[in-house]
């Protein structure tokens, strides 16, 4: 029976082959570059979820701002949301932090969920290697310091499992889990996914979780058929296809306008 919850996308991609790369992340159009299997994401993701569930005493149906760039940490949050039922709700815009009840932001915006009415604001350093944010505020709390301390094995709530139950805030629409997998399923078909592929998604530094579609289908695409990921900024088209090249990518979503279509059979997707 297929998956129809964004948890269980994620725990049936994970059974497939924990130690496959899940995602691999470039910080900076020359910068390092990290690669997480789907083990040691899960391992984020689970003791996310149990900071989310154990620390901050979130119960299912509660709502949880992400204030974040496309980040392999922002993915971490989002999956870790749906396994304890949580609701993320992605800002309109890069410079605004939603009102709720958990609310998570980069550097740039973490004073904004400050001043904010959650009763937790988390600071997210989004450094590639899952580093501490230096000068984290005082009244925040460190996401890299605070997660470690939790357990590496989460099991999904009960009500992570339910399709008709709020997944998403986003764009203005509430979206269920049943509709962020159909659209997913939806568009795997549209872009010919295969156990083969390797998904390369263009974003800028800045750009919200929103660049993942309103309904992350662009994310929960490759995850409903367990297509690694690559997340890369963009750069200028020779040393893009370079990277794209050595990441043995088949397929480019994102390219800005005006980028030269890539060679070697990588076909770009809409």
């Amino acid at each position: 029976m297929p998956a129809d919850t964004p948890a269980q996308l994620w725990r049936d991609a994970l059974a497939r082959d924990p130690a496959r790369p899940f995602v691999t992340a470039y910080d900076g159009p020359a910068g390092g570059r990290v690669e997480l299997s789907g083990a040691t994401f899960g391992n984020w993701v689970a003791k996310t979820a149990n900071m989310l569930a154990d620390g901050f005493g979130t119960v299912p149906g509660e709502r949880v701002a992400l204030a974040l760039p496309v980040h392999w940490q922002s993915l971490a949050w989002l999956v870790a949301c749906w396994s304890v039922g949580a609701v993320p709700v992605l800002p309109a815009d890069a410079g605004t932090v939603p009102d709720a009840d958990i609310a998570v932001a980069d550097a740039d915006r973490i004073g904004a969920a400050l001043d904010g009415g959650a009763r937790e604001a988390v600071a997210a350093s989004l450094h590639p290697l899952g580093a501490p944010l230096p000068d984290c505020p005082p009244a925040a709390l460190d996401y890299a310091d605070e997660v470690r301390g939790y357990g590496d094995h989460h099991t999904p709530v009960p009500a992570a499992a339910d399709p008709g139950r709020p997944a998403l805030e986003s764009g203005g629409r509430t979206f269920t889990a049943a509709e962020l997998t159909g659209a997913a399923r939806a568009l795997a078909r549209t872009w010919e996914l295969t156990d083969g592929d390797r998904v390369a998604i263009i974003t800028s530094a800045r750009e919200p979780l929103g660049a993942l579609g309103t309904d992350l289908s662009r994310l929960l695409a490759p995850l409903s058929r367990a297509v690694p990921l690559v997340l890369t900024p963009s750069i200028d088209s020779a040393n893009l296809q370079s990277r794209l090249d050595m990441e043995r990518a088949t397929a480019l979503v994102g390219a800005p306008p005006g980028t030269p279509a890539p060679s070697g059979g990588i076909r770009p997707l809409s």
